[in-house]
């Protein structure tokens, strides 16, 4: 079986990352982390998009537990103490049921998360990491408004300090990118709010 990567979503106090875009195939979460709880990381991982696995491990094995991490977003749960063998062919296991991750599409955009690219009528165009993140924020949206601050927290990494400009300047160039690519879709301003795709 080739090299898969697979990501663990906590830094430290038990803050998700910014997974969407990340090439990470599965995701092995502790349920009892320092300062947080996994099934809520897991919660919010999927609030933002994550399809790929994700399996809990847990010193907990009562019938709750488990039905709790699977109603959190969680493809398996594995109590403690666990066999590294049990484990890897329980991650095999759900990267095989899960396939492959499909590509986002709003309108004429398609997103592709596997390939990190945006096609606009299956012409590819080239955006930036940052670029990336921000407009799978706003399609996640689907047409709503976006506030700034989650615009933010979907496009850099936790603590990052992001001015008002440096959004601007990327929402900017990603606006561009999408007319000069003919696309009928549009980056609008909902002023003192945030902005929408559509």
């Amino acid at each position: 079986m080739p090299r898969r990567r697979v990501g663990h979503p906590a830094g430290p106090g038990g803050r998700p990352l910014r997974l969407v875009g990340d090439r990470v195939d599965a995701v092995v979460l502790d349920v009892g982390l320092p300062d947080a709880d996994g099934r809520d990381v897991c919660q919010a991982m999927r609030a933002q998009g994550f399809l790929r696995p994700v399996v809990f491990l847990t010193a907990y094995d009562g019938l709750s537990d488990r039905l709790s991490g699977f109603a959190a977003g969680g493809d398996d749960y594995l109590s403690k103490p666990f066999h590294l063998a049990e484990l890897t062919a329980r991650v095999r296991a759900a990267l095989k049921r899960s396939g492959p991750v499909p590509p986002t599409a709003t309108g004429d955009l398609v997103l592709d998360p596997v390939h990190h690219t945006l096609c606009v009528r299956e012409v590819e165009v080239a955006v930036t990491p940052t670029e990336f993140r921000l407009l799978a924020a706003l399609m996640a949206g689907r047409g709503a408004v976006v506030r700034r601050r989650e615009l933010v927290r979907a496009g850099w990494p936790e603590g990052a300090q992001v001015s008002d400009n440096t959004l601007d300047q990327y929402l900017s160039r990603l606006r561009r990118k999408i007319r000069d690519a003919g696309s009928g879709l549009r980056i609008s301003t909902a002023r003192g709010i945030g902005h929408r795709l559509s």
